[in-house]
């Protein structure tokens, strides 16, 4: 018999899984997206939805189900765009037949989430077209279409990334400063786009710098800010301590600039990382009016510092906590309550590690009012020298705090580090790119990191001494034009405590010894 063959018609739709004599509408959806939220923009926007409702009805074959659309929101990465995950949604759920869109690039910038999302809706039948491309992702050769212009759209939005990046790096280094107006307490942006002083948001600003100065904590400056109901720089009724001490260190109160603190590290997940050195920063000095002089403002960082290096020294709970010491084991003095719960309650102050060495501290405790009286006959006895002790700074401070030396050789080691740095990017440069006898390069390019790291060890130990210099005068000066300023004392004053006293020391009741800002130690 001889062989023969029979062709049995399909009978379903490999597009719709229905059977082909079937005559039952395509569900369809579009999607449109702008990733910018201009003016422009925002009319094309309006444009693609008016165009794909209108379309979509006006096909037979075709039912109108919804046009989802991400307005301001980038192609890059799927994660934000809360109306193309809706619309992913719905058609996995079986509400959506087909998808309709203007193009590959309004569709997905990124490559992987393009074909993810293709290959997720074609396991389940739906097709996606792409007008602009005439691609339909059911058809054979669709996929290779698609990673063929989503690789096109991706590469186009890498370079539009680099773009951007380079036009902003030319403008930080023309030294054209850009803020964040909306969460920036104590600006405002002027009529040419730089920072002009909202003085009502300035008056706190100060007041913040002026209760760090007198001791407070960052905690306790934003206690009393949310107390007091001042709104934090992002309108919040709820300060947090992370907050002030933002304010306490940002350079733009003083009228400088520091650009480029961060960076975005891929174009594709928009991940910004805090720049550690890996790309150029830049300085800008005077750029703006300042709300905190740069006296006081280098004043704060040299607080912080020294906070941050006490050891728990430091403490806003109390004027007193962190200021008081054991003269016997040298720890410091700390309050305590005494009959907590009857009329005879009071608070005293005593060595913290009273009860905690072999040997119990002998040192006396003392009460608020005797610290004050002590204070108060330490003081008297300062002002009654008051002009010996400053003529003696006035004629010594220009020899004793002479700077001039050390700014002038930190300049040539800053010099020194930029040239030095170039030559090793060009070294390192040259390798990748040219073949190198490996020996030789070592040997240069270990050359030139020996004389990196030679000169920025010592500008570092420079630039501490000139900072310790700085601090020392700054201190200084603060006390003596607070010591100028006072004729008499009467009564003890929290502001008189923080501005000249440096701490107390507690050996016994007849010997108890201020040290002041100065270095003066006087024994009452």
């Amino acid at each position: 018999m001889a062989k023969t063959v029979t062709t049995i018609p399909a009978t379903i739709s490999r597009f719709t899984s229905l059977p082909i004599n079937e005559n039952k509408k395509r569900r369809t959806a579009g999607y449109a997206r702008v990733s910018t939220d201009s003016e422009e923009q925002f009319t094309s926007y309006e444009a693609q939805v008016d165009y794909y409702t209108n379309y979509i009805k006006s096909r037979d074959d075709w039912e109108f189900v919804e046009v989802y659309t991400d307005e301001g929101i980038t192609g890059t990465n799927t994660k934000h765009r809360e109306g193309f995950k809706r619309m992913l949604a719905d058609a996995l759920a079986g509400r959506i037949d087909l998808i309709v869109t203007k193009s590959v690039s309004r569709f997905a910038r990124n490559t992987v989430d393009s074909l993810t999302t293709v290959r997720q809706l074609k396991e389940k039948g739906i097709e996606i077209y792409f007008e602009k491309e005439n691609i339909w992702t059911l058809d054979s050769k669709g996929e290779l279409l698609i990673t063929i212009m989503s690789s096109l759209a991706q590469e186009e939005s890498r370079s539009i990334s680099e773009n951007v990046t380079w036009g902003q790096r030319k403008r930080f280094a023309d030294g054209k400063v850009t803020v964040p107006f909306n969460r920036f307490l104590g600006y405002d942006r002027g009529e040419d786009g730089n920072l002009i002083i909202n003085p009502e948001q300035a008056a706190t600003v100060k007041r913040i710098y002026s209760l760090f100065l007198q001791g407070m904590t960052p905690f306790g400056i934003a206690s009393t800010m949310t107390a007091d109901g001042v709104l934090s720089p992002g309108g919040k009724e709820r300060w947090n301590a992370g907050s002030v001490r933002s304010i306490l260190t940002n350079e733009k109160y003083r009228g400088d600039a520091l650009l480029q603190k961060s960076y975005t590290v891929d174009f594709l997940t928009k991940k910004k990382k805090v720049n550690e050195g890996e790309i150029p920063q830049y300085y800008v000095k005077n750029n703006h009016p300042a709300i905190i002089t740069p006296d006081v403002f280098d004043m704060v960082q040299r607080e912080l510092a020294r906070r941050g290096q006490s050891r728990g020294r430091h403490s806003g709970v109390h004027l007193f906590s962190g200021r008081i010491k054991c003269g016997q084991c040298g720890n410091w003095y700390g309050s305590k309550v005494w009959h907590s719960t009857d009329k005879y309650r009071r608070t005293i102050w005593r060595c913290n590690h009273k009860f905690k060495n072999d040997e119990i501290c002998t040192t006396p405790h003392l009460t608020d009012e005797e610290i004050q009286d002590f204070y108060l006959s330490a003081l008297r006895r300062l002002l009654a020298d008051k002009d010996e002790i400053i003529a003696a700074f006035e004629i010594a401070k220009d020899v004793a705090i002479d700077l001039s030396a050390l700014t002038t050789e930190r300049d040539e080691l800053q010099n020194e580090l930029l040239v030095v740095s170039e030559l090793m990017h060009q070294c390192i440069n040259e390798n990748a790119h040219v073949a190198l006898d490996q020996t030789e390069y070592q040997k240069r390019y270990g050359g030139l990191t020996e004389r990196f790291d030679r000169a920025k060890a010592r500008l570092e130990a420079l630039t501490g001494a000139i900072s310790d210099k700085q601090a020392r005068q700054a201190t200084i000066e603060v006390f003596l034009n607070e010591l100028k300023r006072l004729d008499g004392v009467t009564e003890f004053q929290h502001a008189l405590w923080y501005s000249l006293a440096d701490f107390m020391t507690v050996y016994n009741k007849d010997d108890v010894r201020i040290t002041f800002k100065d270095g003066t130690e006087i024994k009452v």
